[in-house]
């Protein structure tokens, strides 16, 4: 059986790369001819007929005939959609819904998922993810073993209980087709179980007896589970290989893996293991890594989703611009717009993102349109945060688990501020006033608008970094109802929200 998977995934592999090497020479023709594509298809539909998609010809038409949509902007046509309404933004009805972790507010969003997206996107990206790693990893054994994912759960929709929501992990996981259910542990039915504590336990006492030879997650709740197979085993080392040997691969997205990457090198202490990052979300599939180098990702163009891209820098203007791929640049933070194949037009994700090449056109994250503080002129995004923190780390010997940071205000005039930095570390610093002053130069370093209003204090205070109790954001979450799937500790606010109920609960629990 091993042999007869190896063989398909090589056949598959050279006949993909033709396709992905064709994008790559013919980007702009790509996009162009699938954005025709997806108005034809959706000409129909109640949106189509609203905004005029059988007269539309071209990008520029469509820039200037639809409207840029935030969630908000679309709810009336999701939610008509969600009651089992058809043809609304997508023909036909949809029957999956990918609920969103809402990291940016407490508010669930609800991400039409239609066939089309499960198996030109989602499957496909799948699917490339081996064929990358293959590309550059001839000799791998992968197939040999099992491959373990980390996801949801879904239930049936109040409203219609013919329609699923869930985790867009777990509306993968239900609808994998039967060969790539023989490839992955734990069972679908361990693996789509509601309740994270439970799920954990059964994971744990399920994967352990496996020969794991990759894993895909979201790093954060993927420490959980291994912390948990070690408490489980006895193993004090914390050497993930005694577990599983042939391990090689984890695929990773979500988050920003530069906080947990050293974590990850003292559990799996090997030279033979490979990182490779994705960018996905439950709106789609974005961008794959494709060389073992770096940590930019190649943008997939041919996965039923057309892209543009608003300047940060115009954001919060009434009618920003909006650029095609053949006119972005690199070193510029864009907010990503998405038009896709389960019918999301012009829908503003909530993501920025920064090209480090037009040629091939390869990104990084960079952050959220929400997730950044401002709160004295400082433009501070996640991008920054993340190369501070791993540098901050690389200076003391520590290692990060989670943190959340937000402005703070100092003096009744609030003439200055600074920033409060809540860390639960894994290992913690050598010397926490080394680690704050790291952090503190690295982010002048990076950004210069944080750097002038640092200069002589003028706006800026140094931060403020506390040092939380070991379990501190697992408690949070779990009382956020939050735990596990798709959710994420968010990492920046321009509020306190987050910041003030965590120490209150921590007030709580200390009294």
């Amino acid at each position: 059986m091993n042999l007869l998977i190896h063989k398909i995934a090589n056949w598959f592999l050279k006949r993909r790369m033709d396709q992905v090497e064709r994008f790559m020479r013919f980007p702009h023709e790509t996009q162009e001819q699938l954005l025709l594509q997806l108005l034809e298809k959706a000409r129909n539909t109640c949106w189509g007929k609203t905004y005029g998609y059988a007269d539309i010809r071209n990008a520029e038409s469509f820039r200037k005939w639809v409207p840029l949509s935030t969630y908000e902007q679309l709810f009336p046509f999701i939610d008509r959609a969600f009651r089992g309404e058809a043809d609304v933004l997508w023909p036909g009805k949809m029957n999956w819904f990918a609920k969103s972790s809402g990291t940016t507010n407490d508010k669930s969003k609800y991400i039409p998922v239609s066939p089309e997206a499960l198996e030109g996107c989602h499957f496909k990206a799948g699917q490339d993810m081996l064929t990358m790693y293959l590309q550059n990893k001839p000799e791998s054994k992968l197939f040999t073993g099992k491959a373990l994912s980390i996801g949801g759960s879904h239930y049936p929709n109040p409203h219609n209980p013919n329609i699923r929501v869930g985790d867009v992990s777990a509306v993968i996981t239900e609808n994998l087709p039967v060969f790539y259910e023989m490839m992955r542990t734990p069972s679908k039915e361990v693996a789509l179980m509601s309740n994270w504590d439970e799920k954990i336990e059964a994971m744990a006492n399920e994967v352990m007896q496996e020969d794991v030879t990759s894993i895909a997650g979201v790093p954060t709740w993927t420490r959980v589970l291994i912390d948990r197979i070690f408490d489980k085993l006895g193993i004090t080392d914390r050497n993930l290989l005694q577990v599983w040997p042939n391990l090689e691969l984890f695929v990773h997205g979500g988050v920003s893996f530069e906080p947990y990457r050293q974590q990850f090198r003292q559990l799996i202490p090997t030279d033979n293991m490979t990182y490779l990052d994705c960018y996905n979300a439950s709106e789609g599939f974005f961008a794959v890594q494709n060389e073992l180098q770096g940590n930019d990702m190649l943008l997939m163009l041919d996965y039923g989703i057309y892209f543009e891209f608003l300047p940060m820098e115009h954001f919060e203007e009434e009618n920003p611009p909006v650029l095609g791929l053949h006119e972005v640049e690199t070193g510029v933070n864009y907010a990503l717009v998405i038009s896709t194949n389960a019918g999301l037009w012009r829908y503003l994700i909530g993501d920025t993102i920064m090209f480090t090449s037009t040629s091939p056109y390869k990104i990084r994250v960079t952050g959220r349109t929400k997730y950044f503080i401002n709160a004295f002129g400082e433009e501070l995004i996640m991008d920054n945060a993340e190369q501070a923190l791993q540098a901050a780390c690389q200076a003391t010997g520590a290692v990060i688990a989670d943190y959340t940071a937000a402005p703070i205000y100092f003096g009744e005039d609030q003439g200055k501020g600074g920033h409060e930095w809540l860390i639960e570390f894994r290992q913690a610093p050598n010397d926490l006033e080394r680690f704050t002053q790291v952090l503190d130069d690295t982010l002048k370093q990076l950004n210069s608008d944080y750097e002038a209003k640092r200069s002589f204090d003028l706006a800026l205070l140094a931060p403020l970094v506390r040092v939380l109790p070991p379990g501190t954001f697992m408690s949070w979450m779990r009382k956020r109802g939050k735990l596990g799937g798709q959710n994420k500790v968010p990492r920046l606010a321009n509020h306190r929200r987050y910041v003030d109920e965590i120490l209150a609960m921590l007030a709580v629990d200390s009294a």
